[in-house]
């Protein structure tokens, strides 16, 4: 049992292998953006509101049009049976009695049809060198239900992530990229000094995807379409004359470029810089439902989590975290006065820099 949900961390260190445990935890380079993200969001600040007449605040929010219990979804994770033999589908199924929205990752260790079937999901892709296999999966995608279509785009190639080199990180027999499944031989073969997973993405993803690949997604496909990846409140700006209805301001939770700017410091420009054109998530070193009202009072319209619910799974406690974090939303909307997220957008934010 946690109390927090940030404790599902040391529970499933004390579980899982280390190769599997630096899998999940690390970051890229000397991790300091890794570090970055953790440091920012601690040193926000929020300035509640007194006799609000609040005794049960309002956690629900509408995301892409949907209506969902709290504004949080569940971020694309790869190989979630590493974690658990269950992996996305425990899950999934703990995301839909929570009410939130399930992102399946094209890297995905179960099929993403057998993911849509059991909760509200919404569809990350990564582009492929193999364009036919591309439109496949946005195909397939839209055939099984997702209701949205989410490309991730700081991922040129991955980070170096020192502890699966070090570790000689590669996949076991029986996890593989279900939705990839005749081009995921790379992904097992364990070489010293070298991460199996980054040499399997290095064959498999395209590097020199432009703007003008985006705009013939966007043409191709009917499904609402996010963009996550975005720190420069430019690239913001462009997605949304693009076609997109949302961004998700994310550094890939430290795993991308060592250096990047916290997402939770990009937070506020891209914002700015959209207005009211499209809605704005966050994601990247989440770890608390006052986290969550922290960046939706900086002006998100809703937060993705990712690792705790990955720790979660471990210890097979995943519906247990996800009410955890709704009660975590609620007492920080509670003590900051809030009845709804509306009000939490109201409020005062401020920053001490000296936890950073």
């Amino acid at each position: 049992m946690a109390e927090a949900l940030a404790d599902y961390e040391s529970q499933a260190a004390a579980v899982l292998p280390t190769p599997v445990g630096d899998f999940v935890a690390g970051g890229s380079g000397t991790e300091t953006t890794l570090r970055l993200n953790r440091a920012a969001l601690d040193s926000v600040t929020l300035t509640p509101r007194v006799l609000a007449g609040v005794d049960e605040p309002d956690t629900t929010c509408s995301i892409l049009g949907t209506e969902f219990a709290m504004p949080v979804a569940v971020a694309p994770m790869a190989y979630q049976r590493l974690l658990h033999p269950e992996g996305e589908l425990l899950l999934a199924h703990a995301a839909a009695a929570a009410g939130v929205p399930f992102v399946i990752s094209t890297l995905s260790s179960y099929p993403l049809e057998k993911i849509a079937a059991l909760a509200p999901s919404w569809f990350q892709l990564y582009w492929l060198r193999d364009r036919a296999l591309l439109t496949s999966l946005v195909d397939r995608a839209a055939e099984a239900g997702c209701t949205a279509l989410m490309v991730t785009v700081d991922v040129p190639v991955m980070g170096r992530r020192l502890r699966d080199v070090r570790n000689a990180f590669a996949l076991p027999a029986d996890v593989v990229a279900a939705n990839l499944v005749d081009i995921t031989t790379a992904a097992h073969a364990a070489i010293p000094g070298v991460s199996a997973v980054a040499a399997h993405t290095a064959s498999a993803f395209e590097p020199a995807v432009s703007w003008h690949d985006l705009e013939r997604l966007r043409a191709s496909t009917e499904l609402p379409l996010v963009v996550k990846g975005i720190l420069d409140p430019r690239d913001a700006r462009r997605a949304v004359d693009a076609g997109a209805e949302a961004v998700v301001v994310s550094n890939h939770g430290g795993r991308q470029l060592d250096g990047a700017i916290a997402s939770i410091d990009a937070l506020g420009p891209v914002v700015d810089a959209v207005g009211n054109d499209c809605a704005v998530l966050l994601d990247s070193g989440v770890r608390s439902g006052t986290d969550v009202v922290k960046a939706l009072a900086l002006g998100a319209s809703a937060v993705l989590v990712g690792r705790p619910l990955l720790w979660a799974l471990a210890v097979e406690a995943v519906d247990e975290a996800l009410g955890l974090l709704r009660r975590e939303v609620r007492d920080a909307m509670l003590l900051s006065g809030c009845a709804d997220l509306a009000a939490v957008a109201g409020l005062t934010t401020g920053r001490v820099r000296w936890l950073s």
